[in-house]
């Protein structure tokens, strides 16, 4: 498992550089998927991987994760931030390691979340639950 801490993809730095991603145009749609203790999600990983490491299709959890709603990047003290509504896996029963945000057309990777350990849902809400939407403290954010 190759999960070591939550950053940015390098390949998604270089594209807010050229214009691939604009969070809030109409029909861009942007993913989160969940992935288990065997996926490999790095620095270089540079797109959604599909079923490779990802938790499988079982109850509420479907292939590709979820989309993102809200999305709101704006400026905090001169900090470009993002932020997403927290996502919630509705009635779940799984264990997830961490989890890729993707732009779902294209599929290429933004951001990688390392979940510290397992977490574990029995037949409940699966909450990934997004820091303050601030300069220190936002999911995404460039100073």
């Amino acid at each position: 498992m190759a999960f070591t801490a939550d950053f940015f993809c390098n390949s998604f730095k270089q594209e807010l550089f050229e214009g691939v991603h604009d969070l809030q145009v109409a029909g861009s749609v942007y993913n989160i998927a969940l992935y288990d203790n065997t996926a490999t999600l790095t620095a270089a990983t540079t797109s959604y991987t599909g079923p490779t490491g990802e938790l499988p299709a079982s109850g509420n959890y479907t292939t590709g994760g979820q989309a993102l709603t809200n999305i709101a990047p704006t400026l905090d003290t001169g900090v470009a931030i993002c932020d997403f509504e927290d996502e919630v896996f509705a009635t779940a029963t799984f264990t997830s390691y961490g989890a890729l945000i993707y732009k779902d057309t294209t599929n290429e990777a933004l951001v990688v979340l390392d979940f510290g350990g397992a977490k574990t849902a029995t037949a409940g809400d699966f909450t990934i639950q997004f820091p303050v939407a601030a300069a220190a403290t936002a999911i995404i954010r460039i100073a």
